[in-house]
């Protein structure tokens, strides 16, 4: 009887050191938010896969959208229009992630270059209109009345 109820007291301890130190390296190591998403007029039938730091992690194709957690430093975002048509190469950006700040971007093309735009670039209002709006605002944290350039 001694020997179950010490067995159990013992799992549980070592069960909470393994929470507490995974719980610490967590914490000693912050990460930020990174989104992103397709324009409306991205094409239905045209998507793009998606590399962080030279590592694939997504292929995203209309109605799609991709956010994870990364870890604070400078990383590259790479993107590649599929189906590879023309001469279009992959695109570079580099951000650099701060912790607890979220980094969204848009992916866009134009004539077969397809390249990251970030979401906190306000767009003309005849930009607007080509991207499809009235619909979600394109700057975060803005409204309409916002969009105009100063």
């Amino acid at each position: 009887m001694k020997s179950k109820y010490s067995s159990a007291i013992r799992f549980f301890l070592i069960l909470s050191f393994i929470c507490a130190v995974s719980i610490g390296t967590a914490a000693a190591r912050p990460f930020g938010h990174l989104v992103v998403l397709r324009s409306p007029n991205f094409g239905w039938n045209v998507g793009f896969n998606l590399q962080i730091d030279g590592r694939p992690v997504a292929t995203l194709v209309q109605g799609r959208y991709y956010h994870a957690w990364l870890p604070a430093g400078e990383h590259v975002l790479t993107i590649r229009k599929i189906p590879r048509t023309g001469v279009s190469g992959p695109t570079s950006t580099t951000v650099n992630v701060q912790p607890g700040a979220t980094y969204v971007y848009t992916a866009m093309w134009d004539s077969d270059y397809v390249f990251l735009r970030p979401s906190s670039v306000c767009l003309t209002p005849g930009e607007l209109w080509q991207l499809g709006w009235p619909g979600r605002p394109w700057c975060v944290g803005t409204t309409s009345e916002n969009f105009t350039r100063q």
